[in-house]
């Protein structure tokens, strides 16, 4: 097929990618860059054969994210060259012979990816949808009021304790929530009014999801102004607690006092998850139930899952949720909130996560030039996979606590539109099959990415930016990189500038801030001038994979539960990829507000109407659609096994053994290790490969390794809970009795056990933290009493300063 529309070609161009030389041509057209290709014959053509179709490889402009031009002067006859990085981490060079012409093609690129200067500009504006995708009508598959109502939330149902409040319906009230939000039904707007001038961003508590069996729900929100001086708001406790009581003022079994026997239909969802959960998560469980568990009067231990124990999930780590308060933020103060307890997620921020993935690219940069697999070493120190493991932990938490502890949870971050995003998505792709389909996939998107205001216009940098096109000097060119072949001083002369970078840029580690927003960008004293202004300038310190950690994680479920899923895993891949073509309007803008703004229904495709007019494409062969709670398999409920979390290997663009030859390994040999122990143990079963424990045993208890042991070369937390601050212990902090203390999570593998000798540490750590904001009344029961000493540290002194308390080098 010829190339239409383009502006710019270069014939007989080298491309490189994997090593492997290409001739071709190379097209450039507003919106893409187009490289056509003679294929090799395949072996054992006959040479009198029709040759093979000329092939086309096509780059959306707004892929990239890192270019470098490495002209030569034209009297070395060494070819100048352009290397490309992109985000869906596809690499290739291209060789010119013609040095003007390298210039000429980087500039034309530059031009076109990071001097458009609008939104308005993107392809997006351009593109026009095939006639199967316009019929889809992809704008119309999410309607607010229809997924409450599927929930059981309508105008004209019975009252279930909430009600669409139309408070927000011209985005005036909280211009990143959505106009549509569902509240109390006792809570009035006025009350709501009064409230959310606690919340940033006006980003009050509001429900996402109403568990159909026991009523209990998910909400969010962002961070409360608490302050270092412990402010509180009435209207604030008043709305979470009506969040906490809605569902039980119009459920009888609650109300009747019968919370202790769970609703029939969900008690094969609780027996089976309770014979299934591991070690770490029965822990979890009871570490949030009572971190200083007592007895009933009968000297018997309080039964698990008899209980409500409603939560408050702030995602972020302890430290830095409370070095919040000096921006006059924090978290809430946990005695003003009675009929809850607060947990602490140790999830890091934006930039924690940015650096996470870039480091990653750096282990996989070379894939242009070189055949050879990525450095697993360099995969490993990234902490990739930890952060994934983390997020599912969490989710998985949460999920817990509604469907077998029937409780409530309030769940929210900084501004609560990042990791609060990840919770609340993740805990309900475990909880309700629906968002398990591709349809209810297509409305949790929606719903918790889309309209509740994750911000995919500054956490994508869809205007690139200037920074990520280096122009490298003549005067270092003088060889040629070869397939297969590093040019070590590129990564020298970086590492020196990067160093030169963090030596200035010291006074950073003092920033105060979790950074997961422009309001850390508030309270900055300094701030990093940036040579693009305006409203859609890309920033590339608010930039970070948080959508991407969210799919990723998906896939970890898809894997490990092959059929309890619609899609396939190209369809979590080829979402990624749209996130960022700028093909579609869906991703667009920061909120629903700046979207409904722009008119995106009517001047731009979604999204949706690709993949649904594709709908086999993308449909899961091994899918099977029955839940049936008392057969194995097709439980209503998923979680995560966390010891078995693995590279998305697809979507970085290589096989499964370069990834994750070596993790696999080291399962396999913790599989027979298991079964080999659980054969020649005394009192267990002598079944091969069948390692026997009991469903009633207690965390305290030695138990045999999970379905799937943590693999030794794998380095991540077995618990990212990291505290539990309840009333009683905020106004009583005095520790319990030896004989109540329950059993101390484990934070870390073996792999981890240094960090277990920097308790002292961490404890000074926090006292410092303590002593200075002493007599303030804050966060006693958290600061006080998180099991610090005991084998509960959360990370080495130089991990919490370097990565928690100060924004990370780009």
């Amino acid at each position: 097929m010829a190339i239409r529309d383009y502006r710019l070609v270069y014939r007989d161009i080298n491309a490189i990618r994997g090593g492997a030389p290409i001739l071709g041509d190379l097209y450039l057209q507003d919106y893409h860059l187009v490289f056509c290709f003679q294929p090799p014959k395949p072996e054992g053509l006959a040479p009198a054969g029709p040759p093979p179709r000329e092939r086309q490889g096509w780059t959306a402009y707004h892929l990239i994210n890192h270019c470098t031009l490495r002209p030569t002067p034209p009297s070395s006859g060494i070819p100048s060259s352009i290397r490309i990085r992109c985000r869906d981490f596809s690499f290739v060079s291209f060789n010119f012979e013609d040095d003007k012409q390298a210039r000429e093609a980087f500039e034309f690129i530059k031009t076109r990816t990071c001097r458009l200067g609008s939104i308005e500009k993107l392809y997006a504006f351009k593109y026009e949808a095939p006639p199967p995708e316009k019929a889809i009508k992809g704008w119309d598959i999410y309607d607010a009021k229809a997924e409450f109502r599927r929930q059981g939330i309508s105008e004209k149902a019975a009252d279930r304790g909430w009600r669409v409040s139309s408070i927000n319906k011209d985005y005036t009230f909280s211009p990143t929530y959505p106009a549509t939000l569902v509240v109390p039904s006792k809570i009035s707007d006025n009350t709501l009014k009064y409230a959310s001038t606690f919340r940033t961003r006006q980003r009050i508590p509001v429900l996402t999801y109403l568990h159909p069996v026991n009523n209990c729900t998910i909400t969010r929100s962002s961070q409360p102004f608490v302050g270092l001086r412990g402010k509180r708001s009435i209207q604030d406790e008043r709305l979470v607690s009506a969040c906490f009581s809605a569902s039980r003022d119009f459920s009888d079994p609650l109300n009747q006092g019968a919370f202790e026997q769970s609703p029939p239909t969900s008690q094969p969802d609780s027996v089976e998850s309770e014979q299934d959960i591991s070690d770490t998560e029965r822990a979890e469980d009871e570490f949030i139930k009572n971190p200083n568990p007592d007895f009933d009067k009968s000297g018997k231990r309080v039964i698990y899952g008899a209980q409500q124990h409603n939560l408050i999930v702030d995602a972020r780590p302890v430290l830095n949720s409370y070095a919040m308060q000096v921006a006059g933020m924090g978290s809430e103060n946990i005695q003003y909130y009675p009929t809850a307890k607060k947990v602490f997620l140790n999830i890091d921020n934006i930039h924690v996560m940015r650096k996470s993935l870039n480091d990653v690219i750096e282990a996989l940069k070379d894939a242009d030039i070189s055949p050879f697999p990525p450095n697993r070493d360099a995969l490993a120190r990234s902490e990739w996979l930890k952060h994934i493991s983390g997020v599912l932990d969490g989710s998985a938490i949460i999920a817990r606590q509604v469907a077998i502890q029937h409780s409530h949870a309030l769940i929210h971050c900084s501004d609560g539109w990042d990791r609060t995003s990840q919770l609340c998505a993740l805990s309900q792709l475990m909880l309700d099959p629906y968002y398990r389909t591709i349809d209810g996939f297509i409305v949790l998107v929606e719903k918790d990415w889309l309209s509740f205001g994750h911000m995919f216009q500054k956490r994508s940098g869809y205007l690139c930016h200037e920074k990520w096109f280096v122009t490298e000097k003549d005067a270092l060119a003088g060889s040629t990189i070869k397939p297969g072949e590093n040019d070590g001083r590129n990564d020298a002369i970086e590492n020196a500038f990067a160093s030169a970078k963090r030596f200035f840029k010291g006074k950073d580690r003092d920033e105060p801030t979790d950074s997961d927003s422009a309001v850390a960008e508030e309270v900055k004293s300094v701030t990093d001038p940036m040579p693009v202004t305006g409203d859609h300038a890309t920033i590339p310190k608010e930039i970070s994979p948080v959508f991407h950690q969210f799919l990723d994680a998906t896939y970890q479920l898809l894997r490990q539960n092959p059929t309890r899923f619609e899609f396939n895993e190209r369809f979590l891949r080829r979402l990624l990829y749209h996130l960022y073509s700028c093909q579609y309007g869906t991703f667009l803008y920061n909120n629903e507000n700046e979207r409904h703004a722009a008119r995106l229904r009517e001047r731009a495709s979604s999204v949706w109407g690709y993949f649904l007019s594709r709908r086999r494409e993308f449909t899961n062969e091994s899918y099977d659609p029955i839940i049936d709670d008392h057969t194995k398999g097709r439980e209503r409920l998923i979680f995560p096994r966390l010891g078995d979390i693995r590279w998305w290997h697809q979507v970085f663009n290589r096989t499964d053994d370069e990834m994750n030859g070596a993790l696999n390994a080291s399962a396999a040999t913790a599989e027979a290790i298991a079964a080999y122990q659980s054969q020649n143990s005394p009192g267990q079963s002598s079944t091969p490969g069948t390692p026997q424990r009991s469903s009633m045993a207690s965390p305290r208890e030695g138990r045999s390794p999970s379905r799937s042991p943590q693999p030794p070369a794998l380095s991540i937390s077995q618990s990212v809970l990291t505290g539990v601050e309840t009333a009683h212990s905020a106004l009583t902090p005095q520790p319990r009795s030896a004989s109540s203390q329950p059993p101390p999570l484990q934070r870390r593998t073996s792999a981890d056990e240094e960090s277990v000798s920097s308790g002292a540490a961490v404890a000074n750590t926090l006292s410092a933290l303590r002593d200075g904001i002493v007599g303030l009344n804050i966060g006693k029961g958290v600061l006080g009493g998180i099991g610090i000493g005991k084998g509960n540290g959360d990370a080495p002194p130089t991990a919490l300063g370097e990565q928690e308390m100060r924004n990370m080098e780009d």
